[in-house]
């Protein structure tokens, strides 16, 4: 399993734009097969930092996301979006569990 947690600094004045391509980046990277789950949240502290946590089965999944047409249209007007440089990590693991609270 491949996991990636990625943080996209938004100009204010840029936050409904980048919303409308968040949406639909994350809607249909959802779809995507290989893609175990694919979530984005605005940070509770500022909401124009977007936390990205994505999982995929493997590399070549992970590969294939970033071919994607709505991938592509995402990173070709995200230079235009940026209040700052984004931040992105990977985590290559063989299993994850649940942690019970």
């Amino acid at each position: 399993m491949l996991v990636v947690h990625a943080t996209f600094p938004i100009d204010s004045d840029s936050r409904e734009r980048a919303l409308e391509l968040i949406e639909t980046l994350a809607d249909r990277s959802r779809q995507e097969d290989g893609v175990i789950d694919y979530r984005v949240a605005a940070d509770i502290d500022d909401p124009n930092l977007f936390r990205f946590f994505e999982q995929y089965e493997n590399e070549e999944a992970f590969g294939a996301h970033s071919e994607t047409d709505h991938f592509q249209e995402f990173e070709s007007e995200l230079p235009e979006l940026l209040a700052g440089e984004p931040e992105v990590t990977r985590f290559d693991g063989a299993d994850a569990s649940t942690v019970e609270l």
